[in-house]
């Protein structure tokens, strides 16, 4: 079972949401609450996902990512989000964030993107890749990235190149023909040898570096 945690200030979208991932067979949402206290249920009950709203107006989403990312094992993030908040997206992603959804995300789509993040992939919502895009734009190439990426082993940097292609440990795993357990050790590997940086920050350093072009 997927177990999930839910984070949001409206009592409406809470239950909404559970009602939606709850009737899906591998889903076991564990936990609906507000910002205050958000933290210490993720520490307390361990979900493979937290689904955040980016704003919250007593405690806010982005300080709640940053504090659960500090936990040792963190679950992938996804924040909740309104088209109005898209100002948010490059902080959201610098912090941890692995993915975004819009709150009218319809059911289907999030049930998918709740299995996604769950096996180490990563979803933005259609309306935010254009300020994504614009943002990868405006920063240019990193220069240093191809110094960064130059530590890793010749297969952890195919793993970084896949990972950068948007494919889940499961996908890589199937393209590498490699074992689930050996690409999670690969991609820990990974991201400890660039800085500790997240899976969409490592995606974002496999591009810079020219690595995505020659994936496997």
């Amino acid at each position: 079972m997927i177990r999930v945690a839910v984070v949001d200030d409206e009592q409406l979208v809470r239950s909404g949401l559970k009602l939606i991932l709850g009737a899906a067979p591998d889903i076991e949402v564990v936990a609906c609450c507000d910002g205050i206290g958000a933290v210490d249920r993720v520490r307390e009950l361990r979900p493979d996902v937290l689904l955040l709203d980016i704003r919250m107006p007593e405690v806010d989403g982005l300080t709640v990512l940053r504090q659960v990312g500090a936990l040792t094992a963190p679950p992938a993030v996804a924040m909740l989000t309104t088209f109005d908040a898209a100002r948010h997206i490059d902080d959201a992603l610098r912090s941890g964030a692995v993915g975004l959804l819009m709150k009218n995300t319809a059911p289907e789509q999030l049930v998918h993107a709740v299995r996604v993040l769950a096996a180490g992939g990563r979803i933005l919502a259609p309306e935010a890749v254009g300020p994504v895009i614009e943002g990868y734009l405006a920063a240019g190439r990193d220069s240093g990235a191809a110094d960064r990426t130059g530590t890793l082993t010749d297969r952890e940097g195919q793993v970084l190149a896949l990972v950068g292609a948007g494919l889940s440990n499961r996908e890589i795993a199937r393209e590498l023909r490699l074992s689930h357990g050996t690409v999670k050790d690969h991609v820990s590997s990974v991201l400890s040898k660039l800085g500790g940086v997240n899976r969409v920050q490592a995606a974002v350093l496999a591009d810079r570096a020219g690595l995505i072009d020659g994936a496997p």
